[in-house]
């Protein structure tokens, strides 16, 4: 019996569930094309988790070996850019890269105006020439308020966009309220949203708690690194401390071409960092 579960939102929209998996899913285009695209959603969407599942343990594994699956592949792909220098396992990428290979499904199924799949806030979309969306970043997923907001045109380098940080739902070894990355795919997002939001960080801190992750969840592919638990009052020259380590690092992916833009928040305080050539069409401003 399958555990998918489907429901039909407001706006057409469409929600897939399957264990850990979540998605909202939207499309605009010809109603037959809709139809179709949201049908090839929902025929891959009921074989994803079972495929990842029997490379679990490569996947939460340091990134080395390819693995076999088309979803693990787009981890491993999206993880092994920044494994040279940093921890970093395919996991690290596997919302985005499970919107993506959705996103690809419906996009191969039907010529779509726009299309979006939400897979828990890491979002892979799909614009036709001419085409934009606009998203609001939100800062935690308990009291979520809006701290920036991003334009992305067709014309743009951006298809993915990844939020991470220590409230939300996976561990992270920083302490940033959030980091919202856009980059070229969502599993690039996905992976530098993680490795920025673990720049952020003030060592030793006595205002910050932590906790070993494999003490948190048995099987975390963090093994024994300690992940943030509790972010007490910090001054506003630690919060700035913080934010500077994350945009340095956002600065190197950038230069690196890795992703296109990055808005970093922190206890109220807010930093963008983004490639020039996305400056020319896209916006990324706070709120």
């Amino acid at each position: 019996m399958s555990r998918m579960q489907l429901a039909r939102l407001a706006g057409g929209r469409l929600h897939l569930n399957d264990g850990p998996v979540d998605l909202v899913i939207a499309c605009d285009g010809r109603r037959e094309d809709v139809q179709r695209s949201q049908e090839a959603a929902i025929a891959r969407f009921a074989t994803v988790l079972d495929e990842m599942c029997t490379e679990l343990t490569l996947l939460r594994q340091p990134v080395s070996e390819l693995p076999h699956g088309a979803v693990a592949k787009r981890m491993w792909r999206a993880t092994s850019q920044f494994a040279a220098d940093h921890f970093i396992t395919p996991m690290a990428a596997v919302a985005g890269s499970v919107a993506e290979e959705i996103l690809e499904a419906m996009v191969r199924a039907a010529p779509l105006v726009r299309a979006m799949v939400n897979n828990g806030g890491d979002i892979a979309f799909h614009l036709a020439p001419g085409e934009h969306y606009r998203a609001g970043l939100m800062d935690r997923p308990d009291q979520p308020t809006l701290f920036a907001t991003a334009t992305v045109a067709a014309s743009d380098l951006v298809r993915g966009i990844a939020t991470s940080g220590w409230r939300g739902r996976s561990f992270s070894l920083g302490i940033a309220d959030a980091v919202t990355v856009l980059a070229p795919s969502a599993s690039l997002a996905d992976a530098a949203a993680t490795l920025i939001a673990n720049a952020v960080d003030l060592t030793g801190h006595p205002a910050i708690e932590r906790a070993r992750a494999d003490d948190l969840q048995l099987d975390s592919d963090l093994g024994a690194r300690l992940v943030t638990t509790h972010v007490g009052p910090l001054s506003q020259q630690d919060i700035g401390k913080a934010l500077d380590v994350g945009a340095a690092r956002a600065k190197q992916f950038v230069g690196r071409r890795l992703i296109t833009a990055c808005a970093l928040h922190l206890a109220g305080q807010t930093r963008t960092v983004t490639a020039k050539v996305f400056e020319q069409s896209g916006t990324l401003t706070h709120a």
